[in-house]
């Protein structure tokens, strides 16, 4: 083999050994990757896990079972559950519209929706107390109809409803775009209704996105903190959320039994996610073996 020849073989192993790599750079990639992961989440976790190791198991207990501490875990996951399913119907329908239809504004109301993650939740919270308080723009005509929102129960719904419906619309929004309106047309020629063809049709295709953002929804409504502290009028027993709990104690300077509240918050949300992925994985390989 002449000198040519095999300076272009090894220019070719060259390249082929490096179209297999993932990025360029690929060991610096990872490193400064692992850094930030360890940086934004492993540290504060450590954090929490020292301040909480301070506790014997018996504080550990009885920190996390107080009965006003208790009764923030449910208020937290009843509206936290009541504002996901909101989302999981509106979000369905705010995505159903802005991919389906074009009129005019379509692009401003789809930036709107990710508003709630470029806005402060303090202003976010500030704002829906303004709105549906009694003289509000929307609660002077609730209140006529015998409806409290601002300082109830109802408002952390709404204000967790807010935050978090960003969630559902990004994740169903991509699978409707990816449907293929073929299937939709062959089932209206063979006389199948609307509502049918959305039934049999559409939805089979859309129930894994929408399941995975109400849970991504839930999720996120477990630690809001900003948006809810200004319209929940947070009266212990009624409207007090976990959240809420934290911020007592660190305010008390019992920093050892806000970390202890907050390690629930934490599992509970990791044990949420874990088995959204895998859920996911599941269902992916299950798609991929038929």
């Amino acid at each position: 083999m002449s000198a040519s020849a095999q300076t272009s073989v090894a220019a070719v192993r060259r390249f082929s050994g490096r179209s297999k790599r993932v990025l360029p750079g690929f060991g610096l990639s990872l490193g400064i990757s692992l850094f930030f992961v360890s940086l934004v989440l492993l540290l504060p976790l450590t954090g929490l896990v020292v301040e909480t190791s301070g506790m014997t198991w018996d504080q550990f207990v009885f920190t996390i079972t107080d009965p006003r501490v208790i009764e923030s875990y449910k208020v937290t996951a009843w509206t936290a559950l009541a504002a996901s399913l909101f989302n999981g119907a509106f979000g369905l329908l705010l995505a159903w519209v802005l991919v389906r239809y074009e009129f005019p504004g379509k692009r401003l109301i789809d930036a709107v929706v990710d508003l709630p993650f470029a806005l402060p939740t303090a202003v976010a919270g500030i704002t829906l107390a303004t709105l549906f308080a009694q003289n509000g723009w929307y609660g002077q005509w609730l209140d006529k109809l015998g409806v409290e929102v601002a300082f109830t129960p109802i408002g952390i719904v709404v204000a967790m409803a807010f935050t978090s419906i960003p969630f559902v619309v990004r994740t169903v929004q991509p699978v409707l775009e990816e449907l293929s309106p073929a299937d939709e047309e062959a089932a209206v020629s063979l006389g199948a209704s609307d509502g049918r063809v959305f039934r049999k049709v559409i939805f089979p295709s859309l129930w894994p996105a929408l399941i995975t953002g109400v849970a991504l929804s839930f999720t996120r409504s477990l630690g809001e903190f900003g948006a809810i502290i200004f319209i929940a009028g947070n009266t212990p027993y009624v409207s007090e959320v976990t959240s809420l709990m934290i911020f007592i104690r660190l305010q008390e300077y019992d920093y050892a039994a806000a970390s202890a509240i907050a390690s629930m918050v934490l599992l509970a949300s990791l044990i949420l996610l874990f088995a959204i992925n895998l859920w996911q994985s599941r269902y992916l390989r299950r798609l991929e073996g038929r």
